[in-house]
């Protein structure tokens, strides 16, 4: 019987996955060689822990050495310029995060958090001293570092969230709770959002943000347990008790929730890119596995109903690669509007959620599965269509620009 190749499999020096036409309109045939280096330094992490992965996620355990590796290897950069980082073109960052995520959505999230959301804040709001400090460390991965901004009673409300911070003499006491913060138990440093609560001041209301070392008394975070989704990174529940800081605690360029929507409009381009890394694994697998599988005397790629899905699935992937491509071109180019950025995210994470179904369908039983990964997907891509602003906020905040009219109030 004539072997069938499959993703990831190395025939003749070259990935087989390469031949599986996963890019069926060469939309990466024309990556810059610079771009093309970091995405081949993804690639070599994947093909270097995937076999970990699936025994991490089956336990839900999160080993920190992979966020550290991927720090070493310069991962978390995320098209952040500044003095002393390495620098990854949105487009390269864009690919890290298609790559990585089509290994592991745990690890996608990881990049998504350190570099995307903690290290974007910093690097936005920081001061000179702050930078100094923790950009370094945080981007190589020597410290781990929590974007808390979501809390148990707001979610899609963020805005009207309730930790508050007050000034005490020289310091800053925080209280109140945050919820789903991945890293936010990891024992390195978070960035906290919090209203200040200071009447008569010129901030009193405003919304800032504050590194908060995790050893800090009075801050608690603990894992999250039961989680269906992302089980191989840990995301936390946080309470945040009479926690003292000191005044230069703050990052002082943050001064309202426009601050923090602008780390997130940037994350929701990475958001799209997980969710075609996602979908491409899916896809793979489904294809690989129909050549590969016999019934009724002949491979499932053979029958017309199959071939039909494969087509479905390959329609849909192209298009997830043609919005993230552009969106790369507008973010090089600074004119992506933030809108552009949440539609690109509304249409990839739904995409991917059908990629996804139709692959675990075309597995058959097989499809449940770790070891065929499907499965494993299909949950990940549940948090991504969630987290960086659900499909519903997406759908208001296009429907705002297109109509010129908020449905929000």
């Amino acid at each position: 019987m004539t072997h069938t190749p499959v993703p990831g499999e190395r025939v003749a020096g070259y990935d087989v996955s390469d031949r599986l036409d996963t890019d069926y309109y060469g939309v990466f045939d024309d990556i810059p060689d610079a771009d093309r280096a970091v995405w081949q330094r993804a690639k070599g992490f994947i093909d270097e822990v995937l076999p970990r992965m699936d025994a991490l996620w089956d336990r839900a355990e999160y080993d920190v050495s992979l966020a550290r590796r991927m720090g070493e290897l310069d991962l978390f950069v995320d098209g952040i310029e500044h003095e002393g980082l390495g620098y990854s073109s949105p487009l390269a960052a864009g690919l890290v995060n298609m790559e990585i995520s089509r290994g592991d959505g745990s690890l996608g999230t990881i990049v998504a958090v350190q570099g995307g959301l903690a290290l974007r804040s910093l690097a936005l709001f920081g001061s000179a001293e702050q930078k100094s400090r923790w950009l370094g460390p945080i981007a190589r991965g020597d410290v781990l570092a929590a974007f808390a901004l979501t809390e148990p009673d707001h979610g899609s409300d963020s805005v009207s969230l309730e930790t508050e911070a007050r000034r005490d003499g020289d310091e800053w006491v925080l209280n109140g709770a945050k919820k789903w913060i991945g890293n936010g138990s990891s024992g390195g440093l978070t960035v906290v959002w919090a209203r200040v609560d200071h009447e008569g001041d010129a901030d009193h209301g405003a919304v800032r943000a504050f590194l908060v070392p995790q050893e800090t008394p009075g801050y608690n975070g603990k894992p999250i347990l039961g989680k269906a989704s992302l089980r191989a990174i840990h995301q936390a529940h946080i309470t945040l008790t009479d926690v003292r800081l000191p005044a230069d605690a703050v990052l002082p360029g943050s001064h309202t929730f426009k601050d923090a929507s602008t780390v997130l409009y940037a994350t929701r381009s990475g958001v799209a890119w997980s969710a075609l890394g996602h979908a491409t694994a899916c896809y793979e697998a489904a294809l690989a596995y129909a050549q590969q599988r016999v019934q009724f005397g002949k491979p499932l790629a053979k029958f017309q109903m199959v071939q039909e899905r494969l087509t479905q699935m390959l329609d849909e992937l192209t298009a997830m690669q043609l919005y993230c491509r552009h969106l790369a071109d507008l973010e090089t180019g600074g004119t992506l509007r933030p809108t552009q950025a949440s539609l690109a995210k509304y249409h990839n994470t739904r995409a991917a959620r059908r990629i996804a179904a139709v692959a675990r369908d075309l597995l058959g039983g097989n499809g449940i599965l770790l070891e065929n990964r499907v499965m494993q997907h299909m949950a990940d891509i549940e948090a991504i269509h969630t987290y960086e602003g659900t499909e519903s906020i997406q759908a208001l905040l296009i429907g705002r620009d297109i109509t010129g009219m908020s449905a929000f109030v």
